[in-house]
């Protein structure tokens, strides 16, 4: 019988490994960090690079899939 930390823990657990695995593969078919609208700016010698559009689809999905968990 599971406590519910360990629920927890393993529900956690299994999203960050699906995670990782759609971040590794899915890059062929979501193009995850390089979408139009994210900054990069290449000096000389370093480059700055900010996914604002990339955050903002992370945090629309996340928001649905939070309002329909809670659902």
């Amino acid at each position: 019988q599971f406590t519910p930390l360990a629920k927890g823990l393993i529900l956690i657990g299994s999203i960050l490994i699906l995670i990782g695995v759609i971040i590794q593969f899915g890059g062929k078919f979501f193009p995850f960090g390089r979408l139009p609208g994210d900054i990069v700016i290449r000096g000389e010698k370093s480059t700055f690079y900010f996914p604002i559009v990339t955050c903002l689809v992370v945090s629309i999905v996340l928001s649905l899939l939070s309002y329909l968990f809670k659902r």
